[in-house]
């Protein structure tokens, strides 16, 4: 049975381990590192609420997460590639929706990567929609997605 809890700052490592497995896939797709894995997880557990999901005391996924003031952010949700397609990562994604309901927030957002596919797809069954497309200076374009709660 799969287990969610908050992470705590000595976690930053193997958050920066699920995460390098999890966006490894995509390195080919995007001729380079997605950008969650150039983040510095010591750091960004100290500013992002990171929920981390276990099954057996494995950790096999987790969603990186932040109040804004009109939504919930989902900044980053990673499952492992060994534990893909078990269905985690619309749990974590559940989970985000119950803590912006929590802090009545009126809404989610996230962006992902528009060569992200199978990404946005998933969103989209989520109930999100893309609100907008941002290009980035090394060449990328940015999807920004958002929920209305």
């Amino acid at each position: 049975m799969p287990e969610l809890l908050q992470a705590t700052p000595d976690d930053w490592s193997a958050i920066a381990e699920l995460v390098a497995a999890a966006y490894g896939r995509w390195v080919p797709v995007l001729g380079r590192s997605p950008k969650p894995m150039t983040v510095d997880y010591r750091s960004a557990i100290n500013r992002h609420r990171f929920d981390l999901l276990t099954t057996r005391s494995v950790l096999v996924g987790l969603i990186e997460t932040c109040i804004e003031p009109d939504c919930l952010l989902v900044v980053n949700v990673a499952v492992s590639p060994d534990h893909q397609k078990n269905g985690y990562g619309r749990l974590l994604m559940q989970h985000a929706e119950i803590l912006a309901s929590n802090a009545k927030c009126t809404a989610m957002r996230l962006f992902t990567n528009q060569l992200m596919t199978k990404n946005i797809a998933l969103y989209e069954s989520l109930g999100f929609h893309i609100c907008r497309t941002e290009d980035l200076a090394e060449g990328d374009t940015l999807v920004h997605m958002r929920k209305f709660l």
